[in-house]
């Protein structure tokens, strides 16, 4: 067992071991029958490099019918690239515009998708191929015979051979956080109305709990390169969970006590409705009624408080029952809009139905694009970069007349990363695993010779190695082990001895050195500095959606929709540099507890902007006393103008371009102005908040400033 322990550490799940094991089975069987059965060597390279892209470059997640769909469209996508890489293969320039233009548009796609995202190489395997082997256009159906031989064992492999368990880590952490949120709040109102659970040692087992939940669930989802979204409508539902379920566990950390009898309901049904949220994501079967019903039944109470509060401990008393009503309120909506699109029938997804108050799938991806044609995305950078490596890797193959200019271009794809640090790094890496990897081979060759049956007995495990290697051992053993596999599949379809590994040596090499010659040239200092931008403007645009939904509680008119949907692009350009930052190798110049801290400090300022959006959308009549009140309305736009100003100045001080500015001074306004409404003095509540987390960002802020 302890070479499985071994494993086990580090694959969790055992997922690459099952793509490896799978790709170890299926390519010897694939290849044999095109080698031994159809008698085409054509056939038999796209048949094993097809294995190696559908099976060991992708893994799709979630039911297994959408493992396969995702796995047929891969199979239609390769073939379509298939033949476009044969049709501009013979015209070098040719060759390279649509290079750079194919992989631009594929790894810029990920930003749409993670399963996009995560099947960027299996993508652009099929093309680099066939734009690297020129061949007239006749040769096109022997290429696609042996890429549908791959697409086809690949399906039957991913249902029959050890398939894997529908695995969802995110929903299984929105879940338990749910649980936990509600577990919180229960105790809490226990302890305030002298119940049963409520006793000290429960309360402060169940705010433990759901802090090291809440910290769990923000690991797992920065913990990803890419964020761990798809297209579909559940899948969008779920993420917005992510921010939803951080802020209400610091609101309610921030809350204290529940006060009166009306808060006290309103986080009770808080908990009913987590609660019921939970239990319907983790039964994928359940009904949503019921999550319906604890809905409409907490967003009574918080409209009970929201009525009451004069007369029942005060406006301020309300405040917070008001905001953890909203914050769980989000969040089972949500939940509701997930279990909904998971229950849609075959015809309503082919009709395009989504449940109400969510776009679709093109509206979405359109939205998620948009926000990364900007010139500071880190992701725009990524795509830029890959689009003008791969096709400087085929230009220089091309004209320096190199044996397999598959190799140079595949080469280039392996090392290029996120800054020319971190590419010259691998860089050796890749060059010293092909050294071994000649050396392992060479040895191999000599010792087998003629025999063939060698050959075949020692390909499965050496494909396994070369899957496994990567991942469980280093980047260098998996160069070197692929380069053991390259030998024997090279030598079973033309024997050329050890020379084949020389050939391969040479191209990688060339492979690199464009790579790393494309990281110095752009952008190479990665998303270090990328990051303090991303930053600076998250904080600008959600300052701005928090100025604007004060102007709008304030003095009416159309909900502020254009600076919401420009807070929250902002919000994704600084989750993916984030996240490309946290994937770089190196020391960081910024703890992370502090870049941390600033993330989440966006996140609260946007959602509390959501908040008074919210609260006075349902205004109806309440403005009808704004003359009554102009003083108040005055004053508070005056607040929240001078709170967005200060995370303005926080924005420009994260770019180096000024000083980390003071922390704004305590509100000094009466807690319950005479004749004021309750919707005035939460917005004012909701600026108070935004106004707290002000001290608890200047040491991370000063940290970046003093970085940039």
């Amino acid at each position: 067992m302890a070479p499985l322990e071994w494993l086990r550490r580090r694959d969790a799940g055992l997922t690459v071991l099952r793509r490896a094991a799978r790709t170890a089975v299926v390519t010897p069987v694939v290849f044999g029958v095109a080698i031994g059965v159809i008698g085409n060597p054509t056939v038999a390279t796209y048949a094993a490099f097809g294995c190696f892209a559908l099976l060991l470059f992708a893994d799709f997640t979630g039911p297994m019918a959408d493992r396969v769909r995702a796995q047929a469209g891969l199979g239609v996508a390769g073939a379509a690239f298939i033949a476009l890489g044969t049709l501009v293969a013979p015209i070098t320039w040719l060759a390279a515009l649509t290079t750079a233009v194919l992989a631009f548009a594929v790894f810029f796609a990920g930003v749409v998708s993670s399963v996009l995202a995560g099947a960027t190489t299996a993508l652009l395997l099929p093309f680099i191929l066939s734009s690297s082997l020129p061949a007239p256009p006749s040769a096109i159906p022997t290429r696609l015979a042996g890429w549908g031989l791959a697409t086809a064992a690949s399906i039957v492999a991913i249902l029959v051979l050890w398939p894997a368990p529908v695995r969802s880590p995110l929903r299984a952490r929105i879940v338990e956080a749910c649980h936990a949120l509600a577990d919180r709040l229960r105790n809490e109102v226990a302890a305030a109305l002298d119940l049963p659970g409520g006793t000290p040692d429960e309360v402060d087992a169940a705010c433990a709990r759901a802090a090291s939940v809440i910290a769990a669930l923000k690991h797992d989802f920065y913990g990803s390169p890419y964020r761990p979204t798809g297209l579909s409508t559940g899948d969008r539902a779920l993420v917005r969970l992510v921010d939803e379920l951080t802020w209400l566990s610091a609101v309610i950390a921030a809350g204290g006590a529940p006060g009166p009898t009306g808060p006290c309901r309103v986080r009770f049904g808080a908990a009913l409705a987590l609660r019921e949220g939970a239990e319907l994501l983790e039964s994928r079967s359940g009904d949503p009624a019921t999550l319906h019903a604890a809905l409409e039944s907490l967003r009574a109470e918080a409209h009970a408080v929201e009525d009451g509060t004069v007369s029942d401990g005060g406006v301020r008393a309300g405040f917070r029952a008001q905001e953890i009503g909203f914050a769980a309120g989000a969040i089972a909506a949500n939940i509701e809009v997930a279990a909904l699109a998971e229950r849609r029938t075959l015809p309503q997804r082919l009709l395009g139905w989504q449940p109400s108050g969510i776009g679709g799938p093109l509206a979405a991806a359109r939205e998620r694009a948009a926000a990364h044609l900007e010139a500071h995305s880190v992701w725009l950078h990524n795509s830029i970069r890959a689009a003008a490596g791969l096709a400087l890797a085929v230009l220089a193959a091309r004209l320096t007349g190199v044996e397999h200019a598959f190799w140079v271009v595949l080469g280039a794809l392996a090392v290029l990363r996120s800054n020319a640090l971190n590419t010259g790094q691998t860089v050796l890496r890749a060059v010293l695993g092909t050294f071994a990897g000649i050396i392992a081979g060479g040895a191999l060759i000599a010792v087998m010779g003629p025999n063939r049956l060698i050959a075949w007995a020692l390909l499965p495990p050496a494909i396994l190695l070369a899957g496994l290697a990567p991942a469980v051992v280093s980047f260098a053993a998996g160069q070197a082990a692929f380069t053991v596999v390259l030998f024997v599949l090279f030598n079973l379809i033309d024997p050329t001895g050890w020379r084949v590994g020389l050939v391969r040596l040479e191209d990688v090499a060339l492979g690199c050195a464009v790579s790393l010659a494309v990281g110095l040239l752009l952008w190479p200092r990665g998303a270090g500095r990328a990051l303090n931008v991303a930053l600076a403007e998250a904080y600008a645009g959600s300052a701005d959606y928090l100025r604007a939904a004060v102007d709008y509680g304030v003095a009416g008119g159309p909900p502020p929709r254009p600076s919401a949907v420009r807070a929250a692009a902002a919000g994704r350009r600084m989750d993916d540099a984030f996240r490309t930052y946290l994937g770089e190798r190196g020391a960081k110049p910024v703890p992370m507890t502090d870049v941390s801290r600033l993330v989440g400090g966006v996140v609260g300022l946007r959602l509390a902007a959501d908040a008074i959006v919210d609260l006075w959308s349902r205004a109806d009549g309440a403005r009808d006393g704004a003359a009554a009140q102009a003083e108040d309305r005055a004053r508070l736009r005056e607040t929240g103008s001078e709170v967005a100003g200060w995370y303005d100045a926080l924005a420009a001080a994260l770019t180096g371009t000024s000083a980390v500015p003071d922390p704004l001074p305590p509100d000094t306004a009466p807690a319950d102005p005479p004749g004021a409404t309750p919707r005035l003095v939460w917005t004012g509540g909701h600026l108070d908040a935004a106004r707290r987390l002000q001290p608890s960002l200047l040491g991370p802020a000063a940290s970046v400033t003093a970085s940039a």
